[in-house]
């Protein structure tokens, strides 16, 4: 097994948790962003299984690609020398039922629908399959929609559709296993070019606006993400959990925060000495910034990159 490309939190998910620790969410993006934050846990969950693989496959995390103007998102893509699997995983909590006249997907409790997973899948299937030609690659696809919660309950679920839940995780990954032919340059070509096509930065993403001014300033836990910092000798100690980080640590981190969520500013003393408030002596800021960062321009108006 080879983890071509490893899953990471988007720059979207990123942002709104930061926002949502420093600032009130409306309930609408507090709703966005607990929804986000629950996939990205159920595509962490798979990842443990896929991580396990035994066979010979590249494997390969939320891609972000684009053909004939259309943007698609593959949740997981596994290359194998007999086809290349790619997965929708859903973290769907709760009872569900699937109305087979109408194909339909409902939330038993609120009797609300919701998108059609299988017809993501498709979509994401019937993308892929339009892409690969254009560069060159005839790989055979399946798909599958998989139910990673384990208490997720889908009633009336439709045999013959590509459906995995949890329980049956097992069975198909001793499947995968049992691949026994060997990767070829071409498999591996068929991965680089994936990559290459990868899309870094989405072109929509629902973020609120805001401004410094409205942000809590502070160093946050890195564990809790309070503000109960409290600064003794070369450690930033959290008074909620206990958790304790070096100062520098806790400073640096700070600051790819405020690069993420301010781009277009420069990192100097001042403004990080006021972001990470429990900095007491701005020389202290000076010297992290000096020894991590590229220093450019002179005298008071040096900043950092």
């Amino acid at each position: 097994m080879l983890l071509f490309k490893p899953r990471k939190k988007s720059s979207e998910l990123l942002t709104l948790e930061y926002l949502n620790t420093r600032m009130s969410l409306s309930p609408k993006d507090k709703h966005y962003y607990i929804s986000l934050k629950k996939g990205y846990e159920g595509e962490k969950k798979f990842d443990l299984w896929t991580e396990n693989l035994q066979c010979e496959c590249i494997i390969l995390n939320d891609l972000l690609l684009k053909v004939n103007n259309t943007t698609f998102q593959i949740d997981a893509l596994i290359i194998t020398a007999d086809k290349t699997y790619l997965y929708e995983v859903k973290n769907f909590e709760g009872d569900y039922i699937f109305d087979p006249r109408t194909n339909k997907f409902f939330f038993i409790k609120s009797k609300q629908e919701i998108i059609n997973p299988l017809h993501q899948l498709e979509r994401c299937e019937s993308l892929l399959n339009q892409l690969l030609p254009k560069h060159g690659f005839n790989t055979p696809t399946k798909g599958a929609v998989v139910f990673i919660n384990d208490e997720f309950t889908l009633y009336q679920a439709p045999p013959d559709e590509p459906i995995i839940f949890l329980s049956q995780l097992k069975k198909h990954f001793k499947n995968l296993n049992a691949i026994s032919a060997p990767l070829s340059r071409h498999h591996f070509l068929l991965a680089e070019k994936l990559q290459s096509l990868h899309i870094t930065d989405p072109p929509y993403k629902q973020i609120p606006a805001y401004n410094y001014e409205q942000l809590q300033k502070g160093i946050t836990c890195r564990k809790c993400h309070s503000f109960s910092i409290h600064i003794k000798r070369l450690k930033a100690a959290c008074e909620e959990c206990g958790h304790e980080e070096l100062i520098a640590e806790a400073v640096i981190r700070s600051v790819r925060e405020f690069q993420l969520l301010f781009p277009e500013e420069n990192i100097t003393s001042n403004i990080i000495h006021d972001w990470c408030r429990e900095i007491k002596l701005k020389k202290t800021i000076s010297n992290i910034l000096s020894q991590h960062f590229t220093a450019r321009g002179n005298n008071r108006w040096i900043y950092y990159e």
